[in-house]
């Protein structure tokens, strides 16, 4: 498939799966009562396997892991954790800087989301889905 698809695919899943992460955050802050940095566990790994789910459907549909749905879910969750790891550090780095956003983590959200992206468009792309898809 061609780069520019995939990469449009790519951000398209990555800003649904941000609205996901970014509305789960933001109710269990603000509707639950929870500590901001536990609900971005919660809501990130929602959004990791939604985001697993779109680029598995559409974006590398023409590619293929070689796994089985369940084995590619864990290698997905497991390279996703390098950008995960730099999604949360980005996330804390902007609620210690910027305490207003205890209030709005969604905003804190995004912006570890955005610096992320890059590392996990090329973990999945370059990794995950490197195979052509065997066509039938």
């Amino acid at each position: 498939m061609k780069l520019s698809r995939d990469i449009t695919l790519f951000a398209a899943g990555g800003v649904l799966g941000l609205l996901i992460d970014a509305s789960v955050v933001q109710a269990l802050v603000g509707a639950a009562g929870w500590n901001a940095y536990l609900a971005r566990l919660i809501s990130f790994c929602l959004a990791a396997s939604f985001t697993w789910w779109w680029n598995r459907r559409f974006t590398f549909a023409g590619r293929s892991s070689g796994r089985r749905a369940h084995a590619e879910w864990l290698h997905w969750m497991a390279l996703m954790s390098i950008g995960a790891a730099v999604n949360y550090g980005v996330y804390a780095l902007c609620l210690a800087f910027f305490p207003a956003l205890h209030r709005l983590p969604a905003v804190a959200a995004a912006a570890g989301s955005a610096v992320a992206a890059l590392i996990n468009f090329s973990a999945a792309r370059g990794l995950l889905f490197s195979k052509p898809r065997a066509t039938p």
